[in-house]
């Protein structure tokens, strides 16, 4: 049959999906340099595909731009078409970043990163996955049999992602029912974020061709566990040396360390609508489910909304190449672009102020009254998408790191997905994430 190869210009928008346009593959110089359409209120289209009050109306025109270094050309040769789809930054018909752009929001944020403290941030997504299917059994948390059920997709998914250009690290069987998780190697700034987009498609595209239904939800059964999405963070300078760790600091944080963590952790409640933009997602970030339900720092702990990291090496050069930290209230509900640019605005934040370290926190801080709580110099992360939205908005000066109107927008499409869900099961609300993500 017939074909005439098409390419899909996409952007990973404010619910976390991949959305655009595609035009013929043979005209790829022609779109890199003129772009293709797009539209001001397609950014207020939710996860459920309702559109949010819009402040653009039926006005106005922007251009996807093709970022050509995204360029994703896979063939499965199981006979279906390859899949071809390219990232893009979205303009203004002058060529201008549009404010809601989230690319070039999180390159505006790893651009302030360089400006105030000289560095370079390395990032690692780790995604957790449910795949959809009958009776779930039990026994099989990390278990070989259950990987072995599944060692055709995962090794399909594995080359497919290698051959995207993306460096992988590992693919396992989680504890969840049904629940595995597929990491990749660190890169530098942006390209961390894009491959972390990559990644969520490719999946999806490789379940498809095993007749298998998947979800990045962030959590399918109350009763069950999360699918959280773990970033992992260091820092070179601009000879490529590591400056994550050292010795000297407080759990092995240099200073810059320090103060970026203490910029998350600070401000994280007020960016955790960015992180965590579902409303189930905050079913996940509640105690004792290894997610982060208060903005404490802990040292290989996975109870903590940033955890540093064990290393394996023993020497001195391998532990500052080795040494990272671990930020855990993110789920695949966000735009990693977004949520990326929201923690290292956080992190400038706290390097730009200088703010002290913070400490490690100890034992489980759920069983802390509110005055023990905040006297540790903790609290309690928002307990709902609409509290999180709330502090979001209340606060001028994380407001104020993203263009002036995206705030706006951010909040009418937020609480418009509220709206369509409220008047769900909670059952149903379970399902219609797991269906969208």
């Amino acid at each position: 049959m017939v074909r005439d190869p098409l390419i899909f210009a996409a952007t990973s928008d404010l619910a976390g999906k991949m959305r655009g346009k595609a035009f013929p593959s043979r005209k790829l110089e022609k779109r890199i340099k003129s772009g293709v359409g797009w539209v001001p209120t397609n950014g207020l289209i939710t996860c459920f595909d309702t559109i949010a009050p819009s402040p653009f109306g039926s006005l106005g025109d922007l251009a996807l731009m093709p970022d050509p270094e995204t360029l994703i050309q896979v063939d499965f040769e199981d006979g279906s078409a390859p899949e071809r789809f390219v990232l893009c930054d979205i303009t203004t018909t002058k060529g201008a970043p549009w404010s809601c752009c989230t690319r070039s929001m999180l390159k505006t944020a790893i651009a302030r990163l360089k400006a105030c403290a000289g560095v370079t941030l390395n990032t690692a997504f780790e995604h957790e996955f449910q795949i959809k299917q009958g009776p779930r059994a039990g026994g099989t948390a990390f278990t070989l049999e259950s990987f072995a059920a599944q060692r055709a997709f995962g090794e399909t998914l594995m080359e497919v992602l290698g051959r995207a250009g993306l460096h992988t690290d590992s693919y396992l069987k989680e504890y969840g029912a049904d629940q595995f998780e597929v990491t990749v190697e660190p890169q530098q700034g942006v390209v961390a974020a894009d491959q972390a987009a990559i990644l969520r498609s490719l999946t999806h595209m490789t379940a498809r061709r095993f007749e298998q239904a998947i979800t990045f939800s962030p959590i399918t059964d109350p009763a069950g566990v999360g699918n959280g999405v773990h970033i992992h963070m260091s820092f070179t300078n601009a000879a490529g040396a590591p400056i994550t760790y050292d010795p000297a600091g407080p759990c092995g944080m240099s200073h810059t360390t320090q103060c970026f963590i203490a910029g998350v952790l600070k401000y994280l409640p007020q960016i955790l609508c960015l992180l965590a933009p579902s409303v189930i997602s905050y079913t996940r970030l509640t105690p004792h489910r290894w997610s982060a339900a208060f903005n404490n720092l802990g040292f290989q702990d996975r109870e903590t909304a940033v955890r540093i990291c064990p290393v394996t090496a023993t020497d001195p050069i391998g532990i500052a190449q080795q040494f990272n930290f671990e930020i855990r209230s993110l789920d695949a509900a966000s735009s990693p672009h977004l949520a990326l640019a929201a923690l290292v605005h956080a992190g400038c934040q706290g390097i730009e102020d200088n703010l002290d370290a913070p400490a490690i926190s100890e034992g489980d801080l759920s069983e802390l009254s509110p005055k023990a709580l905040a006297d540790s110099g903790y609290v309690r992360l928002p307990e709902s998408l609409k509290i999180a939205l709330d502090a979001f908005e209340a606060d001028k000066v994380v407001r104020g790191w993203f263009p002036d109107t995206f705030s706006q927008v951010y909040l009418a499409h937020k609480r418009a997905e509220i709206t369509y869900v409220e008047g769900m099961t909670d059952s149903d609300r379970y399902d219609a994430y797991a269906g969208v993500y």
